[in-house]
């Protein structure tokens, strides 16, 4: 058998279930990758071992009962991730492991029980081995904070690996997971898993009963999987969502009986899939995408119609109020926050600058907002229905140096204690680096970014470039059979 790092999350999921591997095995050999390797690559906040190989020691007992049929317990009631290791965001309550928001402002405490997120996949039998590195309160494509070392691509240490979910992304891309689960208030899942090389599910709105946010007015958080290949992210969305044969979402396919995984290995129907660079950022952030971002959409039309789709532009005309309105929402949150106003000097400057906008702002003005991106969400959702998917590369530019958005250098080690960091120029950044991700939960839809390019011209080599395929409501299936279509 090949080392256990290197197995898909579905052949480790295999070996875990008929005995060839423990979960014991399987826990402490991710602990020593992470122990060996995170000091690099700063993907985890907490690493909780300890408390990992004694649920491995519970699974594995519970794997001899089944075996041996005691207590009516059998093979077939395992549970679907029996033995699986995985990590959370530190955004997610995980019981008796400090949840630190990534911040510096908040008392960092135990979480008295699990979280919605963590709960289900605990239940589906996972086990924890840590808590993942995030941006303040999850609000940045980078996810660096003023708590721990940033957390780096493994293509290249110098580089970010994104955000929100980038050290789950990192440490799936760098072995130290078999996959993750992310959340995805505004590409948190998908503008990691570009900048890692990894497949990045974002479900449609209501699909995922758990997802983590400090405030979401607008409805755009949902959970996902991180994972290095479809099939992957399909065995963690069957956890994350179980079969219900007799139940079908609206716009779901008819042919959604199966779980996932099994829907993800088949072949999908010929698509017409429309091509486009419009966004809703442009009209205040004008910018150009960087060739290696062109060269990887160049790289997917080809994939795809070699697979036999058809592809076409799509001309999307998106109102230009839109920045404000969606800025007003995503930081709703972060202003209602229960921060000790001694501490309030701790926040980092782009969420001191939002949470201070946010509590200025009126109640009305919110509501507003929120009626506005309901518009919107009609509007966007009318003109992608002309096609099956619309594509667009994820991120507009290579995944950029740690440090880059805000100015501060780090070296090896935390934030600075004072940062040249300006909001807006940040916030500009994030947002012309990532902008056909923040709409794509406004208009609450499915999407995947799927790693089709890397610059150095061969997986692995260079950094990875993806595109980004975005479905209408219960496209969730289609997406990842296109993904597995293409070869990941």
């Amino acid at each position: 058998m090949a080392e256990i790092h290197e197995l898909s999350a579905v052949a480790l999921r295999d070996a875990l279930r008929s005995g060839e591997l423990s979960a014991r095995q399987a826990a402490a050999h991710f602990l020593d990758r992470i122990a060996s390797g995170n000091p690099h690559l700063g993907a985890f906040i907490t690493v909780t071992a300890e408390q990992a190989l004694k649920d491995a020691d519970a699974a594995d007992s519970r794997h001899v009962r089944a075996a041996a049929g005691v207590a009516g317990d059998g093979p077939a009631d395992l549970p679907l991730l029996h033995g699986m290791p995985t990590a959370f965001k530190d955004l997610t309550d995980v019981a008796g492991v400090v949840t630190t928001h990534g911040s510096a402002a908040l008392e960092h405490k135990a979480a008295a029980a699990d979280g919605a997120l963590a709960a289900t996949l605990k239940g589906a039998g996972v086990i924890s081995l840590g808590k993942t590195q995030v941006p303040e309160f999850g609000l940045t494509a980078y996810s660096e904070n003023r708590i721990a070392p940033p957390s780096r691509n493994p293509y290249a240490l110098s580089r970010s690996s994104g955000g929100s979910s980038g050290g789950s992304a990192a440490a799936v891309a760098a072995r130290l997971l078999p996959f993750a689960p992310g959340s995805d208030g505004g590409g948190s899942i998908r503008i990691p898993a570009a900048a890692c090389g990894l497949v990045g599910l974002k479900p449609g709105r209501g699909l995922v009963p758990a997802g983590e946010s400090t405030g979401d007015p607008a409805g755009l958080v949902v959970a996902g999987p991180l994972a290095r290949y479809a099939a992957d992210a399909a065995l963690m969305l069957d956890a994350l969502v179980p079969p219900q044969p007799s139940r079908q979402s609206p716009g779901e396919p008819a042919g959604r009986r199966g779980s996932y995984l099994q829907l993800a290995g088949q072949e999908p129907p010929p698509l017409r899939i429309g091509v486009s660079l419009d966004s809703p950022w442009q009209a205040v952030f004008p910018f150009t995408p960087d060739r290696e971002a062109l060269d990887a959409l160049e790289t997917g039309i080809r994939l795809l119609e070699a697979a036999g789709h058809e592809t076409g532009e799509a001309a999307i005309r998106y109102d230009n109020r839109y920045p404000g309105a969606f800025t007003t929402a995503w930081t709703a949150g972060v202003g209602s926050a229960r921060i000790a106003p001694q501490r309030e000097a701790l926040l980092a400057p782009l969420t001191r600058t939002f949470r201070r906008r946010a509590q200025q702002r009126s109640a009305a003005k919110l509501n507003e907002a929120l009626g506005f991106l309901r518009q919107f969400q009609r509007d966007t959702v009318a003109q992608f229905s002309a096609w099956d998917l619309v594509l667009s590369p994820t991120l507009a530019q290579t995944p950029r140096p740690v440090g880059w958005f805000t100015g501060a250098a780090h070296g090896d080690g935390y934030w600075p204690a004072e940062w040249p960091a300006d909001a807006d120029d940040d916030y500009r950044k994030q947002c012309e680096f990532a902008p056909w991700s923040s709409l794509v939960n406004v208009c609450g839809l499915p999407a995947i970014s799927i790693p089709v390019r890397w610059t150095g011209g061969s997986p692995g080599a260079g950094l990875p470039m993806g595109i980004q395929l975005v479905g209408p409501m219960g496209s969730e299936a289609l997406l990842l059979q296109v993904a597995g279509q293409l070869g990941f």
